[in-house]
Parts: C-alpha cells; sequence; structure tokens
C-alpha cells in the first residue's frame, strides 16, 4: 500500500537575537517582533540572515505614509541590516485585546471610538495613495493609551492614474476579503470592504460568520460564497447600516465612512 505524500512542506524556524533585542513578542508568516525595550521593537526575519524584502517593503511604504498618529511610526533607527525598528505598540493587537475577558468590560463608546480611529487610519493611508490590502485586528494595534495604530503595511502604492507603482505582497483574509476577479487587485473599496468587516468585529465581538468556524472543510469557501451572495451578516447594532454599505461598495471613499462613523458618536452625545 502506498502511502500519500503531503501536499505542504514543513519548515522550521528557531528563534534567535539580533544584537539589542531582549525577548521575542510575537511572530508572523516572514518576521519576528522583538522587544527593544519600553518604547521600540525590531522587526526581522524569521531566518538569520534571511530576506528582507518584505520588512523593506514596508519600510517605503511607511515612508510614503508619513508620520501619523494613527499609524504605527518608524523610530529613529529605522531600517538596518538587521531590520526595521518600530514603534512598540505596548497593549499588543486588537484582535487578541478584545479576545481576552476584557473584551466583555468594553463601552460601546471605546468600540465607536475604536471604530472611528481605524477608519482614520484608513483615511489618511488612502490619501497617500497607499493601499493596506491587510486590513483585520492582527493587524491593528494598541498603544499604552489604548488608542488605535495600525500597522504591518505590505500593499501596494498606486499613481495618480491608478497606476500600480509599488505592488502589493499580501491580500486580505477570506473574512475580509472583497469578492472580485482574480485580475481585479486591490483598491480602496476592497480596503473599505475590510474595514466593514473589522468594524464588525470591533462593535460585536466576533468576526463576520462565526458559525463557520475556521479550519473545517472549505470554511473559507462557505465564507467567500456568502460574501459573493451578498448573504451579509445581519446583527442589530449601531454601525449595523455603516459595515452593509462598506460590504455593498457603496462608499466611494474611507473620509466618507469617517463622516457616518462620527455621526454615530454625534447621536449618541459622545463628541
Amino acid at each position: 500500500m502506498s502511502s500519500a505524500v503531503p501536499d505542504y512542506e514543513v519548515v522550521e524556524y528557531h528563534y534567535y537575537y539580533p544584537r539589542g533585542v531582549l525577548d521575542i513578542l510575537a511572530s508572523g508568516t516572514s518576521a519576528f517582533i522583538g522587544e527593544v525595550n519600553d518604547s521600540t521593537i525590531l522587526k526581522y526575519p524569521l531566518e538569520q540572515g534571511g530576506d528582507l524584502s518584505r520588512i523593506e517593503h514596508e519600510y517605503k511604504l511607511l515612508k510614503i505614509i508619513g508620520p501619523h498618529e494613527r499609524i504605527i511610526a518608524i523610530t529613529e533607527q529605522g531600517l538596518t541590516n538587521d531590520g526595521l525598528y518600530l514603534e512598540r505598540a505596548s497593549n499588543g493587537t486588537l484582535l487578541d485585546f478584545m479576545s481576552e475577558s476584557r473584551e466583555h468590560a468594553l463601552s460601546l463608546r471605546k468600540r465607536i471610538a475604536w471604530c472611528r480611529e481605524v477608519v482614520e487610519a484608513v483615511a489618511y493611508v488612502h490619501s497617500k495613495n497607499v493601499i493596506h490590502c491587510d486590513i483585520n485586528p492582527a493587524n491593528i494595534l494598541l498603544d499604552d493609551k489604548l488608542h488605535i495604530r495600525l500597522a504591518d503595511f505590505q500593499g501596494c502604492h498606486l499613481g495618480d492614474s491608478g497606476e500600480e507603482l509599488l505592488p502589493a505582497l499580501v491580500g486580505e483574509p477570506c473574512r475580509y476579503f472583497c469578492p472580485r476577479n482574480e485580475d481585479s487587485g486591490a483598491s480602496r473599496k476592497t480596503d473599505i470592504f475590510a474595514l466593514g468587516s473589522t468594524i464588525h468585529f470591533i462593535v460585536t465581538g466576533e468576526e463576520v460568520f462565526p458559525d463557520i468556524i475556521a479550519g473545517e472543510e472549505d470554511w473559507d469557501e462557505r465564507v467567500r460564497s456568502r460574501f459573493a451572495s451578498r448573504a451579509f451578516p445581519d446583527n442589530s447594532h449601531p454601525c449595523a447600516s455603516i459595515t452593509r454599505k462598506c460590504w455593498m461598495q457603496q462608499y466611494m471613499s474611507a473620509s466618507e465612512v469617517l463622516g457616518d462613523v462620527k455621526k454615530v458618536e454625534q447621536l449618541n452625545g459622545w463628541v
């Protein structure tokens, strides 16, 4: 009897610590996040002496975008042969923060404020002709005062006529992915679609379609099928009309989304 050959490859990475890194705070698909001090982290390749192209890509996009209070900042050390030095967001990712018990203690006012801050970040990024391409709660960080910092820039830079000057290296996860033809690239509207799923997560505390369990057979296809057929979540919450407009691609810009989120705050007397 012949044994089946797996259609995947297992790659092992081992922790290592470039000079000045005290601890490893997290790891992703291409980089470690190392603690340098209370205010600084180093983002560096998973393999010592490994490929820096994705880190260099992020550096280029952050330089194009420039400083903004809702965007993770490059620190004074900047890009080096070891990796990219970035501002440390001490409260970690929005996904992890809300997945812990603290999520239940969050006021609706704070949740809507986070929605506004995320949209502020995206609107600013878009004003620089940059498309993030991977907006989701795992790429949104919280600083020491629990304000939003959008992070992990692997998207694209567009010219004034819409031409791609710097191609994206990633795409959105399926619960944040706007249905489109294979030959259709990322755009402001695909980022706004992902904003819809992100706002849904912030306000409700759960990702879209929680009945579809990640890892089950064809789970990602089932999510994509629901989005493609416009079977959107119908939760009742203050931003429900906003999320639906994001998914229906009825917004022309993130600034329009921002205006609607601010209206929710105004209606509730929070500004």
